[in-house]
């Protein structure tokens, strides 16, 4: 059973990286002007159903991302890394909980254009952000919590920075010295890249919550689109599209190197 648990957890890593190898390869071919946008985590995803072994890998990249959400409940809710309780810990072990929340809602996205695959169509990832926006200003004291929403987004991107920057990526990789001195340069600029593309998404949030209104909430998608709207900003895009495709391959070298103790984590 323990092998089993930790089989499904790797393929929940490979999952998160196929993803984020996607999104980054279209927001490099976005950057290029080879296609008219870059693309969120939901519309890569919906991108492989035109390929001809598309249902197949989204329905195995879906079951990858519950496995990934549930492993990231263990991390956090039985601190299956280690962390231990110190304020920074807890900090730690709270972005993996909400990380699993936003791979399970991911997870369920997939499954549910599985289900809808006879009317494929365009993914309106900012529709559904606005639509989630105006719910969140409809309740009591909603445009401080869509305010809130936005300064968490915005503290996870620059943790991701941070971490980029700082953290030992090596220390939870069982590879050679070699093989490591290979990935963890992908894990810096990959985590550096992905903190840079979430900081406009939280940024209009706070907008939104600011105002009061809907409407300055965006899609990560059209958030990367403003990057590429100022001054450089195709030059910027590539770059973070580059560094997107860095934590894609890093996370699948995570499935195979990465040091996973599932029964640890459940018998604590």
């Amino acid at each position: 059973m323990p092998s089993l648990i930790e089989a499904a957890c790797r393929l929940g890593y490979a999952a998160r990286g196929a993803v984020y190898l996607s999104m980054g390869v279209l927001a490099l071919l976005a950057a290029l002007d080879r296609l008219p946008r870059a693309s969120g985590a939901g519309e890569a995803i919906e991108a492989w159903a035109r390929w001809p072994i598309g249902l197949a890998l989204i329905a195995a990249v879906g079951l990858g991302l519950v496995f990934f959400a549930v492993w990231r409940g263990l991390q956090s809710v039985c601190d299956a890394d280690g962390h231990g309780t110190t304020p920074k810990a807890w900090a730690v072990r709270a972005g993996q909980l909400l990380s699993g929340l936003v791979y399970g809602a991911l997870a369920l996205s997939a499954f549910e254009l599985l289900d809808g695959l006879e009317d494929v169509r365009e993914a309106d990832e900012t529709g559904e952000m606005r639509a989630a926006a105006a719910r969140v200003l409809a309740l009591p004291g909603g445009d401080r919590l869509l305010l809130a929403a936005g300064l968490v987004v915005l503290a996870f991107g620059i943790g991701n920075l941070i971490q980029g920057a700082l953290q030992d990526f090596g220390k939870r990789l069982r590879c050679a010295p070699a093989v490591c001195a290979r990935v963890v340069p992908l894990a810096r600029l990959g985590y550096a890249a992905r903190g840079l593309a979430i900081l406009p998404l939280g940024y209009f949030l706070c907008q939104a919550g600011l105002a009061a209104r809907a409407s300055p909430a965006r899609s990560w998608a059209d958030a990367l689109q403003a990057l590429e709207a100022q001054p450089f900003g195709s030059t910027l895009l590539a770059a973070i599209a580059l560094g997107l495709t860095a934590f894609g391959l890093f996370g699948l070298a995570e499935a195979w190197f990465r040091v996973i103790k599932p029964a640890e984590a459940i018998s604590a």
